[in-house]
């Protein structure tokens, strides 16, 4: 997916400067030295980022039904780096402390598959939750989210 954005974007740029080319008519297009520099670089950029991890979960968003207020949640979420480079994830946390994941610290490699185990403790809450999972790793964008989410039931 994010392959195909990156060659998107590439190609509306290079409509773009030959529309632009286009509407000069039969004059030549000249390029100031720092439009050069700058078609350059996004050349560079694209060259460097052939070669990333990428990370695929089977799931994005476990819903465990409905829970009475205090009892735990425990869920693992799978992910395979189907990228071409090792993934490294450098850190996964939510929003409170009732949601707590934990991650594998060693690179996964191209092709392996791997898990986040996370734990929701429900004391304290009421009505639905939906709580995020970031995770900050070496892919392309830096941050991927995964979701708990459910119902909790006050206890009577």
């Amino acid at each position: 997916m994010k392959k195909v954005l990156l060659c998107s974007l590439m190609f509306c740029l290079a409509f773009t400067a030959f529309g632009q080319q286009k509407q000069l008519g039969e004059t030549e297009l000249e390029m100031s030295p720092a439009q050069t520099i700058e078609a350059t670089t996004l050349v560079d950029d694209t060259e460097t980022t052939k070669d990333v991890p990428v990370m695929t979960f089977t799931e994005e968003v476990y819903n465990f039904g409905t829970i009475q207020s205090g009892e735990k949640v425990e869920h693992v979420f799978k992910f395979t780096n189907t990228g071409t480079a090792p993934l490294v994830i450098e850190g996964a946390k939510s929003t409170c402390g009732c949601t707590v994941p934990r991650f594998p610290k060693e690179a996964v490699l191209p092709g392996q598959s791997a898990e986040i185990s996370v734990v929701f403790n429900s004391k304290g809450k009421s009505g639905r939750q939906r709580k995020p999972i970031n995770i900050t790793a070496n892919t392309i964008p830096a941050l991927t989210t995964v979701y708990i989410d459910g119902k909790v039931e006050r206890t009577k």
